[in-house]
């Protein structure tokens, strides 16, 4: 197994960085991160994460910036792939399931740099993705049915994380999902 040290070594800091805030936000949320702790957890000086992030909100920035990019594909992936908008929800869970620690920091705008370019970049281009097959008109302030459908994925998806729902849904979300969908608005 690499280690963060290991891909450090090998020149990419940021990249280091990033994966050790990461593996601290699993670990234990992204309140309790602190720049030490991840320079230590990624073998370097305790001035290298302030050094390329400023401070811990740049590097939590960094992370939630990275995660709307892999959010991005993962819904541009599964509208391109079925055409379905039930299936572009199941693929927000899915991500929610799968990359915890960025979906923890990705809706916590008081631990960002609101207005940092790569985050607004990224924040806008996973809107797009979910708001496909709502009829929301790019750019628009507000559609009912992607309100709807983001209130919805995002609620399911922060239950299910957390723990709230039973063994048959914890076994299987998309599809779970997919049935609490077609029951409300997104059926139509």
């Amino acid at each position: 197994m690499v280690t963060v040290t290991d891909r450090y070594h090998h020149g990419d800091l940021r990249r280091a960085l990033i994966d050790a805030a990461v593996e601290a936000v699993a670990e234990a949320g992204p309140s309790a991160l602190s720049l030490r702790a991840v320079a230590k957890r990624a073998g370097v000086s305790h001035a290298a994460p302030a050094h390329h992030f400023g401070d811990k909100a740049g590097l939590l920035t960094a992370v939630a910036a990275e995660g709307f990019d892999r959010f991005a594909d993962a819904l541009e992936r599964a509208w391109e792939s079925t055409g379905d908008f039930h299936a572009v929800g199941a693929a927000y869970v899915r991500f929610a399931i799968d990359h915890k620690a960025h979906f923890e920091v990705m809706f916590r705008p008081e631990l960002l740099h609101a207005d940092d370019p790569d985050l607004l970049r990224a924040e806008t281009r996973s809107r797009e993705a979910l708001h496909r097959g709502t009829g929301a008109v790019p750019g628009a302030v507000f559609n009912v049915r992607a309100l709807a459908a983001w209130s919805l994925a995002h609620g399911f998806a922060e239950l299910l994380i957390a723990g709230n729902f039973p063994p048959g849904v914890t076994e299987h979300p998309e599809e779970a999902f997919k049935a609490v969908a077609t029951a409300t608005l997104l059926g139509e």
